[in-house]
């Protein structure tokens, strides 16, 4: 079995973080707080905005059968999210996820910021499992994804430095 290899986007790569950004989108529509139509409608300038941004880090696992799990560290108030946390149906099961929480934690830590949050819908059990393996507590913030009342979520975060 191949290694799998963690990527960083950049703006350049627009093409293919767009290709598995859509590929999440339709798979797990119900994970996401943004909809398939709604990127779809993106041109080439709003993702490479996305992608290059100085504030926030794309990353892509690369495997045997081409890219298998996407996620994005970026700011989030004072802390730095997790946000579009995806890995392909076929690469489940494989450690991906922990590879690139992993990824994102380092970013987050190297970056200076205190503290990771992320938001995940209650209904995500896999996903819940896999953040609080990870060390990811709950906040007691819920709310809803995105504009969707069906799909309440709450709020988990990873401690990463003392707060003064």
């Amino acid at each position: 079995m191949e290694p799998h290899v963690l990527e960083h986007l950049g703006a350049d790569d627009w093409a293919r973080g767009r290709a598995i950004r859509l590929r999440a989108l339709a798979s797990d529509p119900d994970a996401f707080g943004s909809t398939l139509a709604r990127e779809q409608a993106f041109g080439e300038a709003e993702w490479r905005a996305r992608l290059g941004s100085p504030e926030a880090r794309t990353y892509v696992v690369r495997g045997a059968e081409g890219d298998g799990g996407l996620v994005v560290g970026a700011r989030y108030g004072e802390d730095a999210g997790l946000f579009s946390m995806w890995v392909a149906p076929e690469a489940r099961g494989q450690g991906i996820g922990a590879l690139l929480v992993q990824r994102v934690v380092g970013w987050a830590r190297r970056t200076g910021y205190p503290r990771l949050l992320l938001d995940v819908a209650d209904a995500n059990e896999p996903a819940i499992r896999l953040y609080r393996s990870q060390g990811f507590v709950p906040t007691g913030v819920t709310g809803i994804c995105g504009d969707r009342p069906e799909i309440p979520e709450h709020q988990l975060a990873l401690e990463l430095a003392p707060r003064p």
